[in-house]
């Protein structure tokens, strides 16, 4: 057997995957720490790296391995990979968008649910002794708009799931054209921003996107509308938001990611602990529901991320 024949998680994933390594005769070696700390015999050998987001794979640890074939990213977002260095030096990155296109999109719904039927609050009340019904009066789905920016997998995903509430479906995506369908209609962006009564990011982290949701993008809204960032913490400027919602021109805002996030989405506990004032008032504002960036994490979306990144690696003929 080839001697390079080293596969490395750097991050846990499903059991399904590394078992498929084992048995295809690999050696599936779990290092859940700097890929640095790797010993120069088993890096020298690795061909392959699975990741999440916990670790950057820049340059300098791409180098570290010198006969490495692919790294596969169990999830949708590659920020935390160069995969521009990467494929110069013939390293196939792939990754797994469509594992949890259906938990993202269910969790879109519940957390928008929750935000306009005053549920979390209501039940806090209770908790607490309060019996409010007037106080926690909602609105109905029924009739609206609801706005999808980036009409990728799970963008499609949302419009799926939103059939039977009686709502038009709208959607805008740069890089993606004659998407009309009997789920979605596509219109630009200012049509979008004129048009919706909720508006939903479902845009990747690049240049482009970072900070795209900001003053001019509230200041360009005809109406009021609630709003929901599933994608990534930077595409929101949240200040702007705050500020939006002071104004009244955002009813209330779903928010499963945060603007002080880093590559790996768990170490926030000390923006928590130590909050700066934007992020204290985030906290504080009854209007603004938060989740710990679990929208696809779910126990189906786990097992997806495996089975979709093994039958990509037999396509691409690296296994």
């Amino acid at each position: 057997m080839n001697k390079y024949n080293n596969i490395i998680f750097l991050d846990s994933t499903h059991e399904y995957l590394p078992n498929q390594f084992i048995n295809k005769g690999f050696q599936v070696i779990h290092h859940y720490d700097l890929p640095e700390k790797l010993n120069d015999d088993i890096r020298t050998n690795v061909i392959g790296l699975v990741v999440r987001s916990r670790v950057v794979l820049d340059k300098k640890n791409i180098d570290l391995f010198p006969q490495l074939r692919f790294i596969a990213r169990a999830g949708s977002g590659i920020e935390n990979i160069d995969t521009i260095y990467a494929n110069q030096k013939g390293i196939v990155c792939i990754n797994s968008p469509e594992g949890n296109r259906i938990a993202v999109a269910e969790h879109v719904i519940g957390m928008l649910l929750s935000l306009m039927n005053n549920i979390l609050k209501a039940h806090l009340e209770i908790h607490n002794g309060f019996w409010k019904r007037e106080a926690n009066r909602g609105y109905e789905l029924d009739g609206k708009t609801f706005g999808i920016i980036g009409y990728g997998n799970v963008g499609s995903a949302v419009a799926e799931r939103l059939q039977g509430f009686n709502m038009q479906v709208i959607a805008y995506d740069k890089y993606k054209h004659g998407f009309s369908s009997d789920l979605v209609e596509e219109v630009s962006l200012n049509e979008l921003l004129s048009r919706s009564d909720v508006v939903s990011m479902h845009v990747p982290l690049t240049s482009e996107t970072t900070y795209m949701v900001n003053e001019d993008f509230f200041d360009n809204l005809a109406k009021p509308i609630w709003f929901i960032n599933t994608s990534r913490g930077q595409v929101l400027e949240t200040n702007s938001l705050l500020n939006a919602i002071a104004n009244g021109k955002v009813l209330g805002a779903c928010l499963d990611v945060l603007e002080y996030e880093d590559y790996s989405f768990e170490n926030i506990e000390y923006a928590l602990a130590n909050p700066n004032e934007t992020l204290k008032q985030v906290l504080d504002n009854p209007k603004i529901i938060l989740t710990p960036h679990i929208a696809g994490w779910t126990f189906e979306s786990n097992r997806k991320h495996a089975e979709i990144l093994w039958q990509k690696l037999i396509e691409n003929n690296l296994v």
